[in-house]
This record gives structure tokens, sequence and C-alpha cells, in this order.
């Protein structure tokens, strides 16, 4: 399996994004535009990011100083787990409360009251599943 973040596992990771009506599909309609981090709790920075322009990911790979819009970080374990079972609204507020899932940049709290995103986000976690 691709170490998770890595530059080979974003490349497929965004594909994985953009084959997903659900998700590039949904995002498209709203005109999402985001530059997102991923990657370890309490690393200095994220390891991989997508580049998403009109809800479609154009760019992906290893972190290389990009400015971003989203940090999103968890444990090796946890992201692992979220990946295997996405998480529901439920599941995702949890995760947040718990802060098992941090978001070092990004606004969480209106994102999830939006369910234009909140749909897509939680579809996200599918997408990273998909990644082998």
């Amino acid at each position: 399996m691709t170490e998770i973040f890595s530059n080979e596992w974003m490349v497929k990771f965004k594909d994985a994004w953009n084959g997903d009506p659900e998700l590039a599909g949904e995002l498209a309609k709203i005109g999402f535009n985001s530059t997102i981090g991923y990657g370890f709790d309490g690393d200095e920075q994220p390891k991989g990011v997508l580049k998403v322009e009109n809800g479609h990911a154009v760019d992906s790979g290893a972190y290389n100083g990009e400015a971003l819009n989203w940090d999103l970080r968890a444990s090796a374990d946890n992201w692992k787990k979220w990946m295997q079972k996405p998480p529901g609204m439920m599941g995702l507020g949890m995760a947040y409360t718990s802060r098992k899932l941090k978001f070092n940049k990004g606004d969480y709290s209106a994102m999830i009251k939006d369910p234009r995103m909140a749909g897509p986000f939680i579809k996200s976690f599918a997408a990273m599943g998909k990644v082998k």
C-alpha cells in the first residue's frame, strides 16, 4: 500500500475525488475552490495537498509550502479508520469535538452548517478509502 498522503497517494486521491460525482460534481455546483492540506496531528506542516477548482481536483502531491485554505490533521490510525469506514455527520462531529480531527486552518463550523459542503466533505473520506 502506498504511504498515506505521499505524492503518489495524493495523485490517486485526486483521481478518486474527481471520479465521485457526489463529491466533485456537488462541489462544482457551488463553484468550490480551495487548497486543502492533509497531514498528521503534531506535525509542523501537512504531508499532502489537493488543489480544487470548481469542485474538481486539478493538482495534488506532497505539500510544498502552498498557501492553504484548509489544513486537516488527525493521527494515522484515525485517518485509516475513517478511510475504511467513512464517518457520517454524527461521527464527524464527534471526531471534531473530541479533537481526533483538527482543522489547523479552515472553518469547520461554517462548513458543517452548509449541507452543500458538509455532504461532499464526508464523501471525501470514502474517496480516500478508494486509494490503494
